[in-house]
């Protein structure tokens, strides 16, 4: 049922990109009152919407689209969108160059556009695009340069970068822990403060099934200059990025000193000024933003003759974690040729249906090379993964259970609640050889009838040879049923 809010003053607001930031941008201001109209070049992405279908795995984003009834809108027109905004949001991809330096395509490509069909009045452009330092007075040139009958100070622009978590984005949206907004023009700011003034308030009605947390009162506004905005988004990220790169240096020296990682985590992570956050030990990080955003910060102090070594230190970390799962399957099995091993979790992170610079990707691609047959499950990413990998050799199981039939190990790539309630006593005793590598320590319960890795942790379960139970099958009794028939070559 559609949510009436109690907005005093609703805008008209434009959203250019319908991506996960793009998406979750219009679901928020169309929930608060706003008129929003998401625009696309992507005509099938469009048609989608429309019909009430995402193009995107994000949970409660389609209820909360839901909720917000005819407040929401969807064209391809820039002509239907943007003369009548009051409020332009840029929310296009920049995906990484080979160099590293993002490619910045796609926002000149729809500044241009968006300039072209200002009106005249007072428009506010938001860049919330991820962009190095500088972008913004760029955007600024470009509309200069194409708007009609420009004048200084008719159009402003604004930085207003994200920093929502893939799985968990509406949380983030609702409850933020910082609004930053950056602009050179104190007009522009004033007009985006207005606009998120339900946000800032938090007078809006919580989502059921978003609710707002406990002791939650109001995010911070952080109002500067638009290279500081620009600077704090990529900051942030490369900041979480060495914290990640961190613990799994420690989980390193861990194993080689019988400590365990997730106890020093613990311990470092109590003290206030550290946090216990991101101090996670795993496969290394993944997603659109932490190698993109790192090698982003990389490359501009490069262009001012500037080095950065601990974030090229915290990248270099980050690859050698991906070596390491393979290496931990080694320990075991020595030759990988003609081994059988199940990948469970193909999305960088679970919640998400995102493949973008997932380890599991990599291990697939390495397991190829090595002449391993993968067997690979994801309750959600698999379909994406059809599109996307079709450059990788494995075959799809129908069940995490399904994929463990005949295995020789198998490899837990994502922490996804599927994997973690398996009943893992139960599914080893189907496998070749009962050898469990958790890439992200997810795992808490014991598997005595198991061989368990885990990323710098002591106290892994171990079995020998003798003890495998005779009921465990081969890869030759795993039924047509149990395994996807359609293979990825």
């Amino acid at each position: 049922m559609p949510y009436t809010p109690t907005l005093r003053t609703p805008m008209k607001v434009a959203v250019v990109g319908t991506g996960y930031v793009g998406l979750g941008t219009t679901a928020l201001l169309a929930y608060f009152g706003h008129q929003v109209m998401g625009l696309d070049i992507d005509q099938d992405k469009v048609d989608m919407l429309v019909r009430g279908e995402l193009p995107i795995y994000e949970p409660g984003l389609g209820e909360l689209m839901a909720e917000c009834g005819d407040r929401l809108h969807w064209t391809t027109d820039y002509s239907a969108a943007i003369p009548d905004a009051d409020v332009i949001f840029i929310c296009v991809g920049t995906p990484p160059l080979p160099g590293g330096q993002p490619d910045l395509r796609y926002l000149a490509a729809a500044a241009q556009d968006v300039a072209r069909h200002l009106n005249g009045k007072m428009q506010v452009v938001v860049n919330k695009s991820t962009v190095p330092v500088g972008t913004g007075d760029w955007v600024a040139r470009i509309i200069e340069e194409n708007a009609p009958d420009y004048k200084q100070h008719q159009y402003n622009v604004v930085s207003n970068p994200e920093f929502l978590r893939e799985g968990t984005a509406l949380f983030d949206s609702l409850y933020p822990d910082r609004l930053v907004l950056g602009g050179n023009d104190g007009a522009g700011v004033a007009r985006l403060l207005e606009l998120y003034a339900p946000l800032i308030e938090q007078d809006f009605q919580a989502p059921a099934h978003v609710p707002r947390p406990q002791g939650y009162t109001r995010p911070e506004v952080v109002a500067t200059s638009l290279s500081s905005a620009e600077m704090i988004k990529y900051a942030a990220n490369s900041f979480l990025a060495l914290k990640i790169s961190f613990a799994n240096e420690i989980a390193g020296l861990c194993e080689r000193v019988d400590a365990d990682i997730e106890e020093v985590a613990r311990g470092i992570g109590s003290d206030a000024r550290i946090g216990r956050q991101f101090l996670s030990a795993g496969a290394g990080w993944g997603g659109s933003c932490f190698g993109k955003d790192t090698s982003a910060l990389i490359s501009t102090g490069e262009e001012y003759g500037y080095d950065m070594p601990i974030l090229r230190a915290a990248v270099a970390v980050n690859q050698s974690q991906r070596q390491l799962v393979i290496a931990k399957l080694q320990k075991h099995l020595h030759r990988l040729q003609g081994k059988r091993v199940a990948v469970l979790g193909m999305a960088f992170k679970p919640n998400t249906d995102d493949l973008r610079d997932a380890p599991a990707h990599d291990a697939i691609a390495r397991l190829n090379e090595l002449g391993a047959t993968v067997v690979a499950h994801d309750p959600v990413a698999m379909p994406r993964a059809r599109r996307e990998w079709g450059h990788l050799n494995y075959t799809e199981a129908s069940s995490a259970a399904a994929a463990l039939i005949g295995a020789d190990a198998v490899l837990l790539m994502t922490e996804w609640k599927d994997y973690t309630e398996l009943d893992w006593n139960g599914a080893v005793r189907t496998m070749r050889q009962p050898l469990v590598i958790d890439t992200r320590n997810a795992l808490r319960c014991a598997i005595p009838t198991a061989t368990l890795e885990q990323i710098g942790r002591r106290g892994q379960s171990q079995v020998s040879q003798h003890q495998i139970s005779s009921s465990q099958v081969s890869p030759s009794q795993v039924s047509s049923e149990q395994v996807a028939p359609q293979a990825k070559k």
